[in-house]
């Protein structure tokens, strides 16, 4: 059981996400419709988890993603899943940049297809890892500056890189793209190199997502 505070300004979509996270067997310590409120819930019940929206009162805005950046500012270690309609690419560059990328995750609402899979992720962001939706990579991957190592990799590898966002291992990543694990280790290799990741790091997967996004240094534009 986890212990999650919930930030999400629609009524409707607070009441359905409390009600899918209870019958998960967490316990939602506080469901809240507003950046400030988030703000304060987490200081008073220090939850094993956050997941918030986006955009929320009181600018309508990115009061929500920034409120997120704040708490992982405060508390590197928080897990903070951001679920949103959309992609904001300078918050999001500062979300996985600005410090640790364990233990946090972002997903787009609208492609979130199962519970079993909002629930997976939520999870799986608690226990440390990074959970990216391929198309917040693919809108962070367009907004990167020129000459960018990534443009060195082919379309296979860049494909191979999204899926690397989502969390799979070689023998899933392997299934999805109907090719042998060997050819992924193949395709991984070769990302690494072509990035100038240094292989004693534990977790090239993640640093190869995130390397364009530190030598943009958040400068990309907000949508």
């Amino acid at each position: 059981m986890l212990r999650v505070i919930l930030a999400e300004d629609s009524v409707l979509l607070r009441a359905g996400l409390t009600e899918l996270l209870t019958l998960g067997g967490h316990r939602v310590l506080a469901a809240v419709g507003d950046a400030p409120a988030l703000l304060r819930a987490v200081e008073a019940e220090r939850p094993d988890v956050v997941v918030t929206d986006v955009r929320m009162p009181p600018g309508l805005r990115d009061e929500g993603l920034r409120a997120a950046l704040a708490l992982r500012s405060a508390d590197p270690s928080l897990p903070v899943l951001v679920l949103s309609q959309y992609v904001a690419t300078a918050y999001a560059t500062q979300l996985f940049t600005g410090g640790p990328a364990a233990g946090l995750g972002y997903l787009l609402k609208d492609r979130v297809g199962e519970v079993e899979e909002f629930l997976d992720a939520l999870r799986r962001v608690h226990e440390g890892q990074t959970v990216i939706d391929p198309e917040v990579v693919r809108v962070l991957l367009a907004s990167r500056p020129a000459d960018d190592p990534l443009d060195r990799l082919t379309p296979r590898e860049r494909e191979v890189l999204a899926l690397m966002a989502e969390g799979l291992n070689n023998q899933a990543l392997a299934a999805r793209l109907f090719v042998t694990e060997a050819s992924v280790v193949k395709h991984a290799g070769s990302i690494f190199t072509k990035l100038d990741l240094d292989p004693t790091e534990g977790n090239r997967r993640v640093l190869a997502v995130l390397a364009h996004l530190r030598r943009t240094g958040g400068r990309s534009a907000a949508d």
